[in-house]
């Protein structure tokens, strides 16, 4: 009796005699448990090809930096290219439903951000993906917080100053923001609400335009990430007062948190790494096990702090639950605000 090489043709099952339903029942019942092994055999030896990245922004900010370091790193560990591939648009909605819609086998993953699985569910009244349902979600990357800065002309070295001034002068200030609907601008909502201030938000086109009115005069309070304002900061241009985040940021040690003066602030952006829904357990774990050691490397250490960001890996699990958490802290501030995407 001759072998017939493995994978070579679909076993012939013995139907003859069988009703016809039955015999098409167990044909497909046979072609099926082939799919799920040739499934599972990818799975076991991913990757074995290269892995595309999908970036939420254009090249050339933070999270396109903080995204090719990850992704380098990922390369050494696995052996294949992680390659990046920027999909704008939306504030991150673009790239994300593509994540959604890629086929889940781990050769599609991406950025999952604060922007684009916290803030857009409750900022968007459509938004084509499904936050809890559509994606796997693997690891955190980076956290990274805002710095709060003043125009030099105010009198003002203290975020206690600030509250005060702004409490005294309602209505006759205002700070900028790269756009409705991002921390920065959420930042400045949050101020607002917890410490009762009247300060209008003037919207940019990103937070270069912002920052030069800032400096200019034309508005005069900026909460935006560390690495758009630190160089300014440091040349002495314009006044760093606080961070966002829960803890004080290695990158600026001596400055304070808002946390510190009004308990329970906190505005920090992040950057996660998820995949499409259904993605298989092998690869998850294999993708969580390299992100780890990649988090850990001490020149991605280095990359991501001259970034202003500190590297922030989570079980997926752990990822899961912090973005279900995120969501349903920002959504109160979000509406408060009044920002809606139809």
């Amino acid at each position: 009796m001759k072998t017939i090489p493995p994978g070579k043709f679909a076993p012939v099952l013995p139907t003859r005699g069988l009703p016809r339903r039955t015999a098409l029942s167990a044909v497909a019942g046979t072609l099926s448990g082939i799919a799920v092994a040739s499934h599972a055999q990818t799975a076991t030896d991913w990757p074995n090809q290269a892995v595309r990245y999908i970036n939420l922004f254009p090249p050339g900010g933070a999270t396109d930096a903080l995204s090719r370091i990850y992704c380098a790193k990922m390369s050494d560990i696995a052996g294949q290219q992680f390659v990046v591939e920027n999909r704008s648009g939306s504030g991150g909605v673009v790239g994300t439903d593509a994540i959604a819609k890629s086929r889940p086998d781990g050769y599609t993953i991406g950025l999952s951000s604060i922007a684009s699985q916290a803030i857009a569910p409750t900022l968007y009244a459509n938004l084509p993906y499904n936050a809890a349902r559509d994606f796997t979600y693997i690891s955190g990357l980076w956290q990274l917080p805002n710095l709060v800065v003043v125009n030099n002309d105010l009198p003002i070295r203290t975020v206690p100053e600030l509250i005060a001034f702004l409490r005294a002068n309602p209505g006759r200030y205002a700070y900028g923001s790269s756009g409705a609907g991002t921390t920065p601008h959420l930042s400045g909502e949050l101020l607002k609400q917890m410490a009762g201030l009247d300060v209008l938000h003037v919207p940019y086109r990103g937070g270069a335009p912002a920052l030069l009115d800032l400096m200019g005069g034309r508005v005069h309070l900026i909460m935006d990430n560390i690495p758009g304002l630190l160089p300014s900061a440091r040349e002495g241009k314009i006044r760093a007062l606080a961070v966002t985040s829960a803890q004080r940021s290695p990158v600026v040690p001596d400055l304070p948190t808002m946390a510190e003066f009004l308990p329970g602030f906190e505005m920090t952006s992040w950057g996660a790494v998820c995949a499409p829904a259904g993605l298989p357990q092998p690869v998850v774990q294999r993708l969580s096990a390299f992100s780890k050691r990649a988090l850990e490397n001490a020149e991605l250490v280095r990359g991501y702090q001259d970034l202003g960001a500190t590297p922030w890996w989570t079980t997926p699990e752990q990822l899961a639950t912090f973005r279900t958490h995120e969501e349903a802290r920002l959504a109160p501030v979000i509406r408060a605000s009044g920002a809606r995407v139809e």
